[in-house]
């Protein structure tokens, strides 16, 4: 069951890099700005995202989140997207996270989704629910 929303942030695509033809496999660094838990963030994320050969997208991630109080977050992710018009792209999946800080302890011991979009000039946005 989809809980509250826990983290919203927005941010900007920075590199993509082919790493094979067969099958396209793109390699995607993105920063970001939000809040998660109610606490501000920064954070970024690089994630691998094969097309398979009915043109979906299949994406797997990690990265870290730092809140303006110095805590971090580190994060997993897998989701499955398509393309939009004008190069844009949509991915919906799931978040695994993992942190020392007693501010954001609760994300240690429950997933999140997600939905993350990027537009055709490299602006992201994402939002993520608590899975209970």
């Amino acid at each position: 069951m989809l809980g509250e929303l826990i983290g919203e942030n927005t941010g900007k695509r920075l590199v993509r890099r082919v790493l094979s033809t067969t099958p396209p496999t793109v390699e995607v660094s993105f920063e970001d700005t939000g809040k998660m838990l109610g606490l501000a963030t920064t954070g970024f994320g690089t994630y691998t995202s094969v097309v398979r050969p009915d043109g979906t997208i299949y994406g797997e991630g990690q990265g870290a989140t730092f809140s303006s109080e110095g805590d971090m977050v580190a994060w997993k992710a897998s989701g499955q997207g398509k393309f939009g018009p004008g190069g844009s792209v949509s991915y919906r999946g799931i978040l695994y996270f993992q942190t020392a800080s007693q501010k954001l302890a609760r994300l240690n011991a429950a997933p999140a989704v997600f939905e993350y979009e990027v537009d055709p000039e490299g602006k992201t946005r994402t939002k993520m629910w608590e899975w209970k």
